[in-house]
């Protein structure tokens, strides 16, 4: 099959019945590209989530940090996140009422990693369109400026794909936005443990390397509607996506059921789609 062209121009959210959003909420992530924060686990229940994680990561080995991707169909423990119907609340104000989680990821920086994730496009290393994903960041940790949180540019959410440059250093990755520093002043995305952030694909974003003392682990939970459509379909070998709510009438995605295994030992990763 033929790779197609992406359409990568935001839609803002249009006006309709809103579960949990505000109005000033909608208009914040309309107009700056994200929003934030919003409590979704109390302290036991992420004190549980973040026992589950470490346990993944541990039996992950060396490349738990940055490792777990897109198991979100092969973990029940992630599927189980990823379905929450609290989180599906606040993404169905922004993708409407039919939800698809087709990736997840855990990135964990430990205390003193100098690694950095340079500024970037979610949706310009992915092989989807229209750019209708939100990224919702739940903070496995707390993170915040001392600990290498992750920083927005606002509102270059609806400037279309802009210009890259190598990287090089202690970036994860050797692609960047070129010139981020005319884009704007960043802001930094200051979660406690529990809280979650929303924020649009488009969006340019990054983090700085870990100075701390303190480990920054979130769980990254990617979520569109079934109107979005793979344009490469060789990208998209071994994309598990779960229908969260709703329906897919499109018949553009496959689906995978909750899976009956929790245990990363007895599987692998399907794709790997960035960091954060």
């Amino acid at each position: 099959m033929q790779t197609t062209r992406q359409d990568l121009r935001f839609a803002p959210v249009p006006d309709r019945p809103r579960r949990r959003l505000t109005e000033a909420e909608i208009a914040h992530y309309n107009r700056e590209g994200w929003v934030a924060p919003f409590t979704i686990f109390p302290p036991e229940e992420i004190a549980r989530i973040r026992a589950y994680v470490d346990r993944l990561m541990a039996d992950m080995g060396p490349d738990g940090a940055y490792g777990i991707n897109c198991y979100q169909a092969r973990l029940s423990g992630l599927w189980d996140i990823a379905t929450d119907p609290r989180i599906l609340d606040h993404v169905q104000d922004i993708v409407g009422p039919d939800i698809i989680c087709w990736a997840t990821a855990i990135l964990s920086k430990p205390a003193g990693d100098p690694r950095r994730v340079p500024w970037h496009q979610d949706a310009s290393f992915w092989s989807l369109s229209p750019a209708r994903t939100v990224t919702v960041w739940l903070a496995i940790d707390d993170a915040d400026a001392a600990n290498a949180a992750m920083r927005f540019i606002p509102r270059t959410h609806d400037k279309g794909a802009l210009s890259t440059g190598q990287t090089g250093g202690d970036a994860v990755f050797h692609k960047e936005t070129a010139g981020a520093d005319a884009l704007g002043a960043p802001v930094t995305n200051a979660l406690r443990a529990g809280q979650i952030s929303l924020h649009a694909d488009m969006l340019v974003h990054g983090s700085e390397g870990n100075a701390s003392d303190r480990r920054r682990c979130g769980l990254t939970l990617r979520y569109c509607p079934p109107s979005v459509r793979v344009t490469d379909p060789k990208w998209a070998r071994g994309v598990e996506p779960i229908i969260c709510r709703g329906l897919d009438s499109t018949g553009l995605w496959q689906h995978y059921p909750r899976p009956a295994n929790d245990d990363i030992r007895a599987t692998s990763s399907p794709h790997v789609v960035g960091n954060n």
